[in-house]
């Protein structure tokens, strides 16, 4: 049976319990699953260049289904959304476990989280509201960051030791999020009854990508995100790379251990901004934007794995005291305009568009034997000056 919001229902509510659990065995997944494809892909001989490529089919499905699965997220109860979403993850990576094209099977994975990601964070608006919903971000992030943590040092590790080892436990891990997934209570649907012709739901979805573009609050936080993200992506991706060449480490496992430091990070500023920061406020977040840039830069140039690991730290606090406001101030206002899962719909359109053009600057320029470093210092450069362009340009 449907239940409605309950406004004085604590943060740390059965509700949320639920969404936090099933959030972080799916992103757990996620992140093992990336960094085991990876050697997957090494293992078979794949050139370098191709890597990007995997995630870029993965974030293609966000764009080419972003006028979709926001209205799906709020046509239906959500937490039903995000276990069909884990389920469609789940095939994904049983189809690379059996052998067939890794390719195929992450594309499947990212079909499964763009249906996914409208419905987790448009569920956060159902189960609290106001400054709260701030805090109910903080602990959304919190949870996916320690997936990332775990899941991405988990997935280096199995991967070093055993491939198929590796891909079965991405599989089971996908399975537990679909069982968290039931204990969803089965919330209201926000908006039943909208049309699915294809042309309707197309016109739907331009008419509320206007809309937040035309706000300048919710374009600000389209904006900050979506160069976030993009520029997220591609540092993930450098480590590989870069790794081997400054610190002279081939592994699969340092990669991910690095990556993991971005994580705690993440964790550090995602609880500084739930304390510091709310969505009067929310502008206190863009010096930390411009300062990620600057830090990406340092950390491009360090040659010490102790010096990776603390700047690399300092980048995800950084990250998460920027990212976390912006987000809560997109899911407010997007509630109470185009609903909240068509605004985290435009929202990864934006983002995941950003994180295909990055990634395409970036396969280009290692197919054109651009050093690892060089590539760093650029990418951090580019983002410092775009966050305090935005920042100027934003300013009242």
């Amino acid at each position: 049976m449907s239940q409605a919001l309950n406004n004085d229902a604590p943060l740390m509510s059965r509700n949320m319990l639920a969404v936090i659990v099933a959030q972080f065995f799916s992103a757990f997944g996620d992140n093992a699953l990336l960094f085991v494809t990876l050697a997957v892909l090494k293992n078979q001989f794949y050139p370098d260049w191709s890597q990007p490529i995997l995630q870029m089919l993965f974030v293609a499905t966000y764009i080419l289904l972003a006028p979709f699965v926001g209205q799906m997220a709020d046509s239906f109860a959500k937490g039903r959304v995000m276990m069909f979403a884990n389920s469609l993850k789940l095939l994904g990576a049983l189809t690379i476990c059996f052998g067939f094209n890794p390719f195929l099977g992450y594309t499947l994975v990212g079909i499964g989280a763009a249906s996914y990601s409208p419905a987790k964070y448009g569920i956060l608006t159902e189960i609290t509201s106001g400054e709260r919903l701030v805090k109910a971000n903080g602990l959304m992030e919190g949870s996916t960051i320690a997936a990332i943590l775990l899941g991405s040092v988990a997935g280096g590790m199995l991967a070093d030791w055993n491939l198929v080892a590796a891909l079965v436990v991405c599989a089971m891990t996908y399975a537990m999020a679909v069982v968290a997934n039931i204990f969803i209570p089965r919330l209201t649907a926000a908006r039943p009854g909208q049309s699915w012709h294809f042309a309707a739901m197309l016109r739907s979805f331009v008419a509320a990508t206007k809309l937040l573009w035309r706000n300048g609050e919710t374009r600000f936080s389209l904006l900050g995100t979506s160069l976030f993200w993009g520029a997220g992506v591609t540092l993930r991706f450098l480590l590989v790379l870069w790794v081997p060449v400054a610190l002279g480490i081939s592994d699969n496992k340092t990669p991910t251990t690095l990556n993991a430091m971005v994580a705690i990070g993440i964790v550090i500023g995602a609880a500084a901004a739930a304390k510091l920061v709310t969505l009067q406020t929310v502008r206190r977040c863009m010096p930390a934007g411009v300062l990620i840039g600057v830090m990406v830069v340092v950390f491009a140039l360090q040659t010490s794995l102790l010096n990776a690991y603390l700047v690399l730290m300092l980048i995800g606090a950084l990250g998460g005291f920027f990212v976390v406001p912006l987000n809560a101030l997109l899911q407010e206002r997007g509630k109470e305009s185009v609903g909240s899962g068509n605004a985290i719909a435009v929202q990864n359109l934006g983002e995941n568009t950003a994180m295909l053009l990055m990634l395409g600057f970036y396969t280009v320029a290692i197919k054109l034997g651009a050093p690892a470093v060089a590539t760093g210092v650029g990418f951090g450069a580019i983002f410092a000056v775009a966050i305090a362009v935005l920042w100027w340009k934003g300013r009242k």
